[in-house]
């Protein structure tokens, strides 16, 4: 039996998590892993709501602005990175606290991630090129028509994710979702996870009062700095692909920040849809604190 313990608290955005690890890290004395497959890019702060340092150095983290968006970074290289930090946390702490809402993310480090076929760079370019002059609405009815499974769970407004599972079935002849690791990876420590939820019309409250808040802290300014790097996929995020579209005169100020609101909650219902499927997890508001700290034993 393990005797280290690897605490993922999950959530949808804007449900409270940072205030809660914070909390739970603290009365472990332990430390602080961020899951956030954008928060990890220190170009970007604002738009990915990474709290102010008064907050952050209260707990040691670790992942929170440790790369830059020029770099390729994927879940399978937070895995790997993961799983070399964790010994050195699992030398000094018994229970470190893994938290974010990058569903892929946390999969990787929990469940491993899957060992695919390397895409013929032809195939790859011919399915970008497709996109450039079909447009991504042509590939996303395609991919709806031979891997329907995950037509329904992908970030649809995601080229990247699009082009992969169709690279995936045109090199193989079966569904990017069929591939998927259907068996865990067996790890040294014990994982128990958690997630959070609050009431719908309160959880969405939140996140319009956070879209405002990052307006008021300089979400347009900061979105102008990166946009010259908007080719970058991981500068395809909500908040700053609507920023985008406004500063091309696809819509006002007004609507842009309208549209982040509407796009970051439906990110949210994504993610809670995710972890529903995950019967591994523990379900909680967050005010239910004591509660969280008694599924540890």
């Amino acid at each position: 039996m393990p005797t280290k313990t690897l605490l993922v608290l999950a959530g949808p955005t804007g449900v409270g998590k940072t205030a809660l690890s914070i909390q739970i890290a603290k009365h472990f004395s332990t430390e602080i892993i961020s899951c956030d497959s954008r928060q990890i890019f220190r170009e970007m702060r604002v738009g990915t709501a990474v709290p102010p340092e008064e907050i952050l150095t209260q707990v040691p983290h670790h992942f929170i602005h440790s790369h830059s968006i020029f770099e390729k970074y994927n879940a399978s290289k937070f895995e790997a990175e993961i799983l070399d930090l964790l010994p050195q946390l699992f030398e000094i702490h018994d229970i470190v606290v893994m938290t974010g809402g990058s569903m892929l993310y946390i999969d990787a480090v929990c469940k491993g991630i899957d060992d695919l076929p390397d895409i013929d760079p032809e195939l790859r370019q011919n399915l970008k090129e497709r996109m450039k002059k079909e447009g991504i609405a042509s590939l996303r009815n395609e991919l709806k028509l031979v891997d329907s499974d995950y037509y329904h769970e992908a970030d649809l407004q995601n080229p990247v994710r699009i082009i992969h599972a169709l690279e995936i079935f045109y090199t193989t002849g079966k569904s990017f979702s069929s591939q998927r690791t259907k068996t865990q990876k067996q790890r040294d420590f014990r994982i128990v996870k958690v997630c959070l939820n609050r009431e719908r019309s309160e959880l969405y409250g939140r996140i319009n009062q956070r879209v405002d808040e990052m307006m008021h802290l300089g979400l347009e300014q900061e979105a102008r700095r990166l946009y010259p790097h908007r080719h970058l996929n991981t500068l395809n995020t909500v908040g700053y692909r609507e920023m985008f579209d406004y500063f091309d005169g696809g819509c006002t100020l007004e609507e842009a920040v309208e549209k982040i609101k509407a796009n970051t909650r439906k990110y949210a219902r994504k993610q809670l849809t995710w972890f529903r499927k995950d019967p591994e997890i523990q379900w909680f508001h967050p005010d239910q604190y004591q509660e969280m700290l008694n599924a540890l034993k």
